[in-house]
């Protein structure tokens, strides 16, 4: 395997420039071409990138490209990174890594068979306010966490995204689409969760949309957009999740932490970095470690609109691994776990009833400032 490893992406949508953006800023692989369904989309990614532009077929046979990202959309997931990995190229897939977690084996079957490796987004767990909640959690700052809240509250993306449909269709809905970064937190904060309850309401069978360029036009709503659910962790943790796309406005904290010593107030998980408040019993304390986390730093707006923004790391953790021999850490087993919790919140919310997980996944390695700033370039 080359020291830089190649990387190809399948899907030119949105999300696409994001990673094209922020690859330079890490090392150990090199994004080099670019396909969609769509030639012209994909054209003008590579233009704008300074990529090749590929067919599918074509990118998934060049010699000189090692992982693919899967861009596409989550119903597509399953397909296009079975065609990846039967091409003998490793798969980074956007969220959710698929939408079974009958698909999950199938690809971790075929993925152990062929000797390649598998990961998966978000990555943003791996920012540096969500690893020093790690840290903090893994020092006994606030004692074994015991329960805790999260809560992804909007009104929807017919307001924002162009072509919305697809959030509404099954595969879609909140817990699929805003779920990972939360539950994927949870998991490697917390450790794998043993089962989970849920209620879910579809409150509007149909949206309009307010963005452009479809301004006003109506779509169906064929999925839950609003869950309440709860997770017991194998820890005995138990934590209250609210996801919901019929809300306006709200008063909640984005995740909270309670522990027999203290509790933690973590920022957005949708984001790499933000305030994070600790108690010590029930005071606030400003006694916090020093934390030179490289995936801290605001890189992206100005002012309050500024963010820390390093969305593939996790690629780029999965390909220093690959050559280094070591474990991902945005790895297969942590992204079925979560599709397996996620999947069992809509049964649940289906059928009324508790479900009790299969899957098992370690927590994966912390990610320290001396870590992150060797993913940096």
């Amino acid at each position: 395997m080359p020291e830089q490893i190649g990387v190809g992406i399948i899907g030119c949508g949105n999300i696409s420039a994001a990673y094209m953006r922020l690859a330079p800023l890490f090392r150990g692989f090199e994004i080099r071409a670019c396909a969609d369904i769509s030639m012209d989309a994909a054209e003008a990614r590579a233009r704008e990138f300074g990529l090749r532009a590929e067919s599918v077929d074509d990118l998934l046979a060049a010699d000189d490209i090692d992982i693919v990202v899967n861009l596409t959309i989550p119903d597509a997931h399953f397909e296009v990174s079975t065609r990846i990995l039967n091409a003998g190229k490793h798969v980074y897939s956007e969220k959710p890594f698929v939408l079974s977690v009958e698909e999950g084996y199938q690809l971790a079957e075929l993925a152990r068979s062929k000797g390649l490796r598998i990961g998966s987004a978000p990555d943003t767990f791996l920012g540096g306010s969500h690893q020093l909640a790690r840290h903090l959690i893994d020092s006994g700052a606030i004692g074994k966490v015991t329960s805790g809240t999260c809560y992804v509250l909007s009104h929807g993306m017919e307001d924002w995204h162009p072509n919305p449909d697809f959030f509404f269709k099954p595969g879609g809905g909140p817990v699929l689409d805003i779920g990972p970064y939360y539950i994927t937190n949870l998991v490697q904060l917390i450790g794998p969760v043993k089962r989970v309850a849920a209620i879910s309401a579809t409150p509007a069978l149909e949206r309009t949309i307010t963005s452009q360029p479809r301004h006003g036009e109506k779509i169906p709503v064929e999925t839950p957009t609003t869950f309440h659910a709860v997770l017991e962790f194998e820890n005995g943790a138990t934590v209250a999740l609210g996801a919901s796309w019929d809300v306006w406005r709200h008063g909640h904290s984005p995740m909270e932490l309670y522990g027999e010593d203290g509790s933690l107030f973590l920022p957005d998980p949708n984001f790499f970095s933000g305030d994070l408040k600790m108690t010590r019993k029930a005071e606030f304390t400003d006694d916090l470690p020093a934390w030179d986390h490289p995936m801290s730093i605001v890189n992206e707006g100005d002012g309050e609109q500024g963010v820390a923004n390093y969305r593939a790391s996790g690629l780029a953790d999965m390909a220093q691994a690959i050559a280094g021999g070591r474990p991902h850490r945005c790895s297969l087993e942590l992204a079925l776990h979560v599709v397996e919790i996620m999947t069992a919140i809509l049964q649940s919310g289906q059928d009324g009833r508790f479900k009790t997980l299969e899957t098992q996944c370690e927590r994966p390695d912390a990610l320290s400032p001396a870590d992150a700033a060797a993913l940096m370039a």
